[in-house]
């Protein structure tokens, strides 16, 4: 079997949970998701819609979980980029909303280190918590399909809810 990218990972995780559309802003820490994401919307496999900022991503993916009863999802870069889509995620939390956001994270070595990457923040996931249900990390691509599938059942399973998955960009980029 051929070794899968981050992006592929996470793309066939997405569609084995089947998701058909998700929301998002193209960015240099998630170009390789993007390129996965490229592949399976020309194979009529998934649906992507872009945004202009990523306040609007979180609740564009509460609107379609809302309207549609699926599960909502929105890619972000990390950083001052997720930072924007928490007042979805919040609004998506008090109304049970079941939404994954998969983000992307500084290198792995930077995280915790406050060197002043682009797109730091302190604390990602901290940042995250108040406004999920459950929220990880993958510090590897073989942990993808495993986080997703608790994400997934994190957000679907008792009151639906906000999840968020981080990636960092040197995972992102394997």
């Amino acid at each position: 079997m051929a070794r899968m990218t981050t992006g592929q990972a996470v793309v066939e995780s997405l569609i084995a949970h089947g998701v058909d559309t998700v929301f998002g802003i193209i960015s240099i820490h998630t170009l390789h998701l993007y390129d996965a994401l490229k592949e399976a919307v020309e194979a009529g496999r998934i649906r992507f819609v872009g945004a202009r900022h990523e306040h609007a991503l979180g609740f564009m993916a509460d609107g379609y979980a809302r309207a549609s009863g699926r599960a909502g999802v929105c890619l972000c870069t990390s950083g001052p980029a997720v930072l924007n889509a928490v007042s979805g995620l919040g609004t998506a939390l008090s109304d049970s909303s079941p939404i994954l956001c998969v983000a992307s994270q500084i290198p792995s070595a930077g995280i915790g280190q406050d060197k002043g990457y682009l797109h730091e923040c302190r604390d990602q996931l901290a940042c995250l918590r108040p406004v999920t249900k459950w929220c990880a990390r993958a510090d590897t691509v073989g942990e993808i399909p495993g986080i997703m599938r608790e994400a997934f059942a994190q957000m679907l399973n008792g009151r639906r809810g906000p999840v968020a998955v981080e990636i960092p960009c040197d995972i992102m980029d394997a």
